[in-house]
């Protein structure tokens, strides 16, 4: 199966979506809960054992300058968790913009339709899908670090 799951990691959520390498398309999925830095393992471990992804793809959140920050360890912590949770390749990418573009993509989806406002609480996993869209159309040259030895 080629199918990859992607991560938008914050502080309180981590929106994720499912995508697939042969139409290098990706969907959201959820968003789950994260409280003091821990994810809810329990659902994570669901949705792994539900698509059983080769690839974990995880959002890299970079300055507009490209520096790393706060949320950049987070995400960093988190790639290494569920790399050695789930003995699965991680590939960090480049997340800048994202949520910009799920905000786009939702108010587009609003305006012919096919979301309300109630829906807003799937942007998180909208988040990831652009995440893992960018990883998908370009695997090797948007992944950052492909790896999860990361501290």
């Amino acid at each position: 199966m080629s199918c990859a799951l992607g991560f938008d990691v914050g502080s309180k959520l981590i929106g994720v979506a499912v995508g697939n390498r042969i139409t290098a398309s990706a969907r959201g999925l959820a968003a789950i809960a994260m409280r003091n830095d821990i994810p809810d393992w329990p659902a994570l471990d669901a949705l792994r054992a539900q698509w059983q992804p080769d690839t974990l793809v995880v959002g890299l959140p970079l300055t507009l300058d490209g520096a790393e920050q706060a949320a950049s360890r987070r995400a960093r912590r988190f790639a290494a968790q569920i790399h050695a949770r789930y003995a699965t390749e991680v590939a960090l990418v480049d997340e800048r913009h994202s949520s910009q573009e799920a905000a786009r993509r939702f108010a587009g989806a609003r305006a012919a339709g096919l979301k309300r406002r109630r829906d807003g609480a799937t942007i998180d996993a909208e988040a990831a899908a652009v995440i893992l869209e960018r990883w998908l159309a370009a695997p090797d040259s948007s992944s950052i670090r492909t790896s999860a030895t990361t501290p």
